[in-house]
């Protein structure tokens, strides 16, 4: 995994120490010997990581992260704090400020390589979803960083053999946190508390590295791969120096370490750093879901849009001849809707379109595709669904639009009819899918013309098309 990683110190040997370093592990370097040189580099190159000295004249480290912090175009760098500061008060200082890590000088090199591996692909995943979420912003879909935690926090696993050890972190964690503290004591009890039976999956998930006959990081790699708790973060705690448990926790997907002793408010800032950025992504998630979400719907109606429908069709009709199973479209045009609009005003007109897709979709299956085709007409795709079944749905259909009339949220009452086109066609080869789902839908639009011209209010199944002839060599 390549990757651009900006090195900040002033003094020049030890850039030219990690310069080497890192370029002899494949990575590209770019370098600054101060606080505002950082700053505009990070601003103009978006390096993927910073790795950032503390003790600088003029800005220190602290000052830079805090302001690259601030600053919406690069707050989503990663950055790791290489000191020769190692008190408790400087990491929690640092990891105030933004920091992701903070390494000792000079760093274990297991360490460095493994924490920049694990943020790195941190950032590629946010940055995915951040270029996928500026597709939606002229939507007004866009999710800010989370700077505070706010709301229930959800519920917290301590997993450690020894229950003096787990019984003092829950304290921890109960103190600073309003969230429910479980402890599991085994592998399996792991396990169990991450099951859905257990309930919402783990916000974090603190791990002892050794749990005697199976290790931790086995947990860690389960965890990952399970779909429930995959986007759980994951903190576990190692022996003081274990730098290989280190490295390959973190290259088994975990997002953050401890080493014993655990310092209390290094604990409680790296949970809720974590807690921080599980929102932050789940929230980028979201936001990328509800885009995805108003480009394939109807904004009035949350139907289904024409160009979903198309490729669900094209996707539905997709096999090979043997086989072949019917399905159908029926067209929905509402009846004389243009006066509807025009004596009752377009804003009655909206609301008769929701009334119309919200009384329609209970009818239908849920294999069943609805879709607002355009204005006043309506699709649904039916698969699996043949002549008689085709006509049946839509005389249901239609019988429960004009059953009763559409109430109006000033009181008033329209009555509404539908006129609908049937057709029915039959699953075909890739190649021939577009072609079949444009005949599919002229042949029922042509159905739905038959039914306004014989007066509208009624059903009308459009005639097959003829099987192809087939020629035998004799």
């Amino acid at each position: 995994m390549t990757a651009r990683i900006l090195v900040v110190d002033d003094i020049l040997a030890n850039v030219k120490l990690l310069q080497a370093k890192l370029s002899a592990h494949y990575y590209n370097v770019l370098t600054a010997t101060n606080g505002p040189d950082a700053l505009e580099i990070a601003a103009r190159e978006q390096p993927d990581l910073i790795l950032l000295d503390i003790m600088m004249p003029g800005m220190d480290g602290f000052e830079v992260c805090e302001r690259l912090k601030a600053d919406p175009v690069v707050r989503d760098i990663p950055v790791v704090m290489v000191t020769a500061l190692d008190q408790p008060r400087d990491r929690l200082q640092g990891l105030a400020a933004g920091a992701d890590d903070f390494l000792t000088k000079p760093p274990n090199d297991l360490a460095l390589f493994a924490r920049v591996r694990s943020l790195v692909r941190v950032k590629l995943m946010i940055d995915e979803l951040r270029l996928r979420n500026e597709t939606f912003r002229e939507l007004g879909v866009e999710a800010e960083p989370i700077t505070q935690l706010e709301g229930p926090i959800g519920r917290l696993v301590i997993v450690e053999p020894r229950e003096s050890r787990a019984k003092a972190i829950r304290a921890t964690l109960q103190r600073h946190f309003d969230a429910e503290c479980e402890i599991a004591q085994t592998h399996e009890a792991a396990m169990a508390a991450a099951s859905i039976e257990a309930g919402p999956a783990p916000e974090v998930f603190v791990i002892a590295a050794q749990m005697g006959q199976q290790s931790g990081l086995t947990l860690c790699s389960e965890l990952r791969a399970r779909p429930d708790t995959r986007d759980s973060a994951q903190i576990v705690v190692t022996e003081m120096d274990d730098y290989a448990t280190v490295a390959t926790t973190l290259d088994l997907g975990a997002n953050d370490y401890l080493m014993r002793p655990v310092d209390e408010n290094e604990l409680v800032a790296r949970v809720r750093a974590q807690l921080l950025r599980r929102r932050y992504t789940a929230q980028l998630r979201a936001e990328v879901d509800a885009g995805i979400r108003m480009a394939v719907t109807d904004p009035l109606t949350g139907l289904y849009n024409r160009r979903y429908a198309d490729q669900h069709m094209r996707r539905t009709l997709q096999q090979s001849a043997v086989g072949r199973a019917p399905a159908a479209a029926l067209l929905f045009d509402l009846d004389k809707f243009k006066s509807v609009n025009d004596q009752y005003g377009h804003a009655a007109g909206d609301e008769v379109l929701i009334e119309f897709a919200r009384r329609i979709q209970p009818l239908l299956r849920n294999v069943d595709l609805t879709a607002r085709y355009g204005g006043e007409e309506f699709l649904a795709f039916l698969p699996e669904t043949d002549d008689a079944e085709a006509v049946d749905a839509a005389e249901r259909l239609r019988r429960a639009v004009e059953a009763t009339p559409f109430a109006l949220s000033d009181g008033r009452k329209i009555p509404v009819t539908v006129s609908i086109g049937v057709a029915t066609g039959r699953k075909t080869p890739a190649q021939d899918a577009s072609s079949a789902v444009f005949d599919l839908l002229a042949r029922a639009d042509e159905a739905l013309y038959a039914s306004k011209d014989e007066g509208r209010n009624r059903t009308t199944l459009a005639p097959p098309r003829p099987e192809p002839e087939t020629s035998c060599v004799a």
